[in-house]
């Protein structure tokens, strides 16, 4: 991956990490993941909701209008979605500040450039807490490119982002990932366990010893994960639903997400990354 030149002033300059641009703030968001997105009926949604068509619940000001009852109305996939801040993006910088509405030509692009985004700054949230690696030290300067360069693809035109193979990007952004990933791990002794893109749903894995595990993409859906030892696993991409995560130790995972917690079910002797915040549910 390489270094591109820094962006033309006459378009917005990248957020500083410190300003929280990585986290949704609904406030500055046209509810985007309420209508672009679609859903169906199932254990997370009470009902269909069709892409490009606003959730029955979203107000004129975008706002959920049962966002403290999600839970009680059969709507949990809306509490454990995480946007990383691309929904302000789009709605404050790629489109300026004008809603999707009153103008189908604008809303499909602004729907079709969202996903997008999202995955833009998902990586740049992997990027971010890759650079605080010890054990990645060596990388430093290939994380801090590609953490350059997915800024910049983040300040492109509805045009550019809609035209991008994110996909692309998103698979060199991986290995590179994978690397700082596995080098972090290597700091941990003794033999660590494989199960990148394991089928462990409903595994039972109480007190498993899981400490530096690739369990990347790993599928632990209901997963008994009592009292696991789960310190420094990286968990990228894993599904964590309805996983029983109560007693154990997930200090110093990596690339665990809040969503991903939010999604399981755990307790007050969960330990958790410091980065993250303790669901409310539990």
């Amino acid at each position: 991956m390489t270094d591109t030149a820094d962006p033309s002033p006459s378009r917005p300059q990248p957020e500083p990490r410190e300003t929280g641009g990585l986290r949704a703030e609904c406030g500055d968001c046209f509810g985007l993941c309420c209508v672009a997105l679609p859903f169906f009926a199932s254990s997370d949604f009470a009902f269909d909701k069709p892409a490009g068509s606003p959730c029955r619940n979203l107000q004129q000001d975008f706002r959920c209008g049962v966002h403290p009852q999600l839970r009680e109305r059969g709507l949990a996939g809306c509490t454990v979605y995480e946007c990383f801040g691309a929904g302000q993006k789009v709605s404050r910088v790629t489109f300026g500040g004008v809603d999707w509405r009153g103008d189908a030509g604008r809303a499909r692009e602004m729907f079709e450039v969202f996903p997008v985004m999202r995955t833009l700054h998902e990586l740049l949230w992997y990027l971010t807490e890759a650079l605080g690696f010890p054990g990645a030290t060596a990388l430093r300067g290939e994380l801090r490119r590609a953490l350059r360069r997915t800024e910049q693809l983040t300040l492109g035109t509805s045009q550019e982002l809609r035209a991008l193979d994110v996909e692309e990007h998103r698979a060199s952004v991986g290995a590179l990932l994978l690397r700082a990933g596995e080098l972090q791990r290597s700091r941990t002794p003794g033999r660590k366990q494989n199960r990148r893109g394991a089928d462990l749903a409903g595994a039972r894995l109480e007190s498993a010893r899981l400490r530096a595990a690739n369990l990347r993409g790993a599928l632990l859906v209901a997963a008994d994960l009592r009292h696991a030892d789960l310190r420094g696993a990286d968990l990228i991409g894993a599904d964590l639903r309805g996983a029983d995560l109560c007693g154990a130790n997930l200090a110093g995972a990596l690339f665990l997400t809040q969503a991903q917690i939010d999604s399981a079910r755990g307790d007050a002797d969960t330990v958790l990354p410091a980065s993250l915040t303790r669901p409310a549910h539990w």
